[in-house]
């Protein structure tokens, strides 16, 4: 039996964000008449379901020149992420959205995912702590996006992320062990 080649978390997204790079149709920057430099880039507004949590995210290529990436991982899977990876400061959030931010962690406690803590929609991860790689931003928070006309990429980070399992359903019981939850209840 050939073992399975796992991969530290940074490992597993600096592979994805080789295959997400500008795609050969993408333009590169051009020079305007007047000597400007423009990019090849968009900004995107983006919002949870109830409009509490109000964000742009700027790609360079636009959107539909990227490659997004679909996990089977628990939590990509659990909450539906379909991930594109901004660089650094392209993730903007409003500033009266940043206290309605609600954060899980879960596993090696590393990373947050973002959701809302009104409405319940996920959001993305937040990686700007874990290797200092910024977000990952779910394109289902871009507002009058079509997901049918985008490209996807599989990742498999259930069998190149540890714990190498699902976690689906168990993390609860993880954090929490047997007798901690009824001596916090007589506590109470």
């Amino acid at each position: 039996m050939i073992a399975p080649s796992f991969l530290p978390l940074h490992k597993f997204l600096d592979n994805f964000s080789m295959a997400t790079s500008t795609s050969p149709t993408s333009e590169p920057a051009t020079t305007t008449p007047s000597g400007e430099t423009t990019k090849n880039e968009r900004t995107y507004p983006c919002s949870c379901h109830c409009g509490s949590i109000t964000f742009t995210v700027t790609l360079s290529p636009p959107l539909a020149e990227q490659t997004v990436m679909e996990c089977n991982c628990s939590i990509c899977r659990r909450v539906g992420y379909l991930l594109v990876f901004p660089p650094k400061g392209a993730v903007v959030f409003s500033e009266d959205s940043l206290p309605r931010l609600s954060r899980y962690q879960f596993n090696t406690k590393q990373i947050d995912h973002l959701f809302c803590g009104n409405c319940g929609s996920s959001l993305g991860i937040d990686f700007r702590e874990f290797r200092q790689k910024g977000y990952g931003i779910s394109v289902r928070a871009f507002n009058d996006v079509d997901l049918e006309g985008l490209k996807y990429k599989k990742g498999d980070g259930k069998a190149k992320l540890p714990p190498y399992s699902d976690l689906s359903g168990v993390q609860w019981a993880l954090d929490h062990p047997a007798g901690e939850n009824e001596r916090k209840e007589k506590a109470m």
